[in-house]
């Protein structure tokens, strides 16, 4: 689950760099956004913040919502739901994992004002950008002061990454974001789906491709404003694959099945104990007769096999989604041998 404090509006960063890498240096300068990371860090401040990433994955591993609470930053202790809803739905995978703090990660936003696009290159880049022990952080509004981003490794029954966004107040780093992700789905971590994508890609099955690189991108990523040399990879790969008729990026795409039109608005891979199944999400105007409903999910399904029957190989079932103006929805799961 992703909770998202007041610096955390920040959108995705996962694609290439390109040639903006060589020019880390001078850009950093002129923006005031540094970033330090390894051996950069001198002894005191990586052992603060690792202390402190310890800390906190404790309480959230006791369910101390409350002493958290306490120990963020003003902005996010004012709107504490999120975190606690996190906390709660990650408690068990947490509970009596064994942690170890990955290289912390100290950035530095320098200014008056909030920085719309702050961006952070962390370590070192090549010529052609990333390396393996670099990153890259993009996040929105993000006003000025000194930040760290702290990543645990929890290993339990469900291996899981734990990542916290610290801010300075004083001499104290305060809590300024929480991230509790699973890195398995399906029972397969993020390399497993992404030699899965190349397997369709070399077989011509784009969209089922497009779907295992999506999954993969997500299960390597721990938080969604992060990318590293893996992601920018998956990138490069995935992005000749993006299909023109199904939604991404935020946009819509109808579909006409049985005399009428579906205006889908996201198309995803999840895993489900060990099955990978594929969600579609559309939206309809009214959820409260389930019959209907339930007819029309399975005409979507129906519909959506027949124009794109790769997606028998890809996946185990397809679950519609019938999302109101309001949010709710209504779920439909049909395995795919019942696919007719």
């Amino acid at each position: 689950m992703v909770v998202m404090g007041i610096i955390l509006s920040g959108a995705r960063c996962w694609g290439a760099l390109g040639v903006v890498a060589i020019l880390w240096f001078s850009t950093a300068l002129a923006i005031g956004q540094t970033c330090l990371t390894g051996n950069d860090l001198d002894a005191a401040t990586r052992t603060a913040l690792e202390n402190a990433g310890r800390r906190y994955s404790e309480l959230a591993a006791k369910g101390d919502t409350e002493t958290l609470k306490q120990m963020a930053i003003p902005s996010v202790a004012a709107d504490f739901a999120g975190i606690q809803a996190a906390v709660r739905d990650n408690r068990e995978a947490l509970a009596g994992s064994q942690v170890t703090v990955r290289p912390p990660f100290l950035l530095e936003a320098q200014g008056e004002e909030p920085l719309a696009r702050a961006e952070f290159l962390c370590g070192v880049f090549g010529k052609s950008g990333q390396t393996q022990d670099s990153a890259v952080f993009v996040i929105s509004n993000l006003p000025p002061g000194n930040y760290a981003v702290v990543i645990m490794d929890a290993t339990g029954k469900v291996p899981h990454t734990l990542s916290l966004v610290l801010q300075k107040a004083g001499n104290e780093w305060k809590l300024a974001g929480f991230y509790a992700k699973p890195v398995w789905a399906a029972g397969h971590d993020g390399k497993w789906f992404w030699e899965r994508a190349r397997q369709f890609k070399a077989r011509g099955q784009t969209r089922n491709a497009w779907f295992y690189y999506n999954q993969a991108r997500d299960l390597l990523a721990p938080v969604p404003f992060m990318s590293s040399l893996a992601t920018d990879e998956i990138y490069d790969e995935a992005e000749p694959l993006r299909p023109q008729n199904l939604p991404s990026n935020g946009n819509s795409v109808d579909l006409a099945a049985d005399g009428r039109t579906y205006r889908l608005t996201s198309v995803f891979a999840v895993g489900a104990d060990s099955d990978v199944d594929l969600v579609v999400k559309y939206q309809t105007p009214d959820i409260s007769n389930s019959n209907r409903v339930y007819q029309d999910n399975v005409s979507l399904i129906k519909t959506l096999v027949a124009k794109h029957p790769e997606f028998r190989d890809g996946f185990a079932a397809i679950i519609a989604r019938a999302v109101d103006p309001s949010g709710k929805d209504f779920g439909t799961l049909l395995k795919m041998e019942d696919i007719k």
